[in-house]
């Protein structure tokens, strides 16, 4: 039962989601959760204030239960499939324990030193997500999709537009975790 508290090796998760990608291309689909927020914006009534939202939301209502999907799986996964530890390099722990006060390292998936429930009652640690959300959500409707759209279904479909959209999403994170994260935190 141990294995069941381990990654999936990549010969395992890479061939099942090359079968998910397989199946949307054989139904005429595409993946991405970018598209499930127009979605479910559309389905609330979104189309009253903006044209964006202005489209036939049922035609698209598989894009509703891949997000519950990914919801309750990683409730299923957190709660009873992971020992909610990850291994990382010892000398990553000690600086990101040094420079950022980041002392659950290797500990949790999620260090409560940012993600803490308590974190959310700092008015810097709300602007910073407030502004981060609508930087990711500006740079997905920019770039026309996800970095899930893009790097899974996008690039197995072997759509340029996708190779140039992730080739700038690496580019952006080494930026952000290298320069501005820093001056951030």
């Amino acid at each position: 039962m141990n294995w069941i508290y381990e990654p999936w090796p990549w010969y395992i998760a890479g061939p099942l989601i090359a079968l998910v990608m397989f199946v949307l291309l054989l139904v005429g689909k595409q993946f991405g959760m970018s598209s499930n927020l127009r979605t479910a914006c559309a389905a609330m009534g979104g189309g009253k204030s903006a044209n964006f939202f202005r489209f036939d939301w049922k035609a698209e209502r598989w894009n509703l239960i891949v997000v519950l999907g990914a919801v309750i799986g990683g409730f299923i996964a957190s709660n009873y499939m992971s020992n909610n530890t990850v291994a990382i390099n010892p000398e990553i722990a000690q600086q990101l324990s040094e420079d950022y006060q980041i002392k659950s390292a290797g500990d949790n998936y999620l260090p409560p030193e940012i993600f803490a429930t308590e974190m959310l009652s700092d008015p810097f640690i709300i602007a910073v997500l407030l502004i981060g959300g609508l930087l990711v959500g500006f740079g997905a409707r920019y770039a026309g999709g996800c970095t899930s759209g893009h790097a899974i279904s996008g690039l197995s479909n072997l759509q340029m537009p996708s190779l140039i959209a992730v080739i700038g999403f690496f580019i952006g994170g080494l930026v952000m975790i290298h320069l501005i994260f820093p001056l951030i935190f």
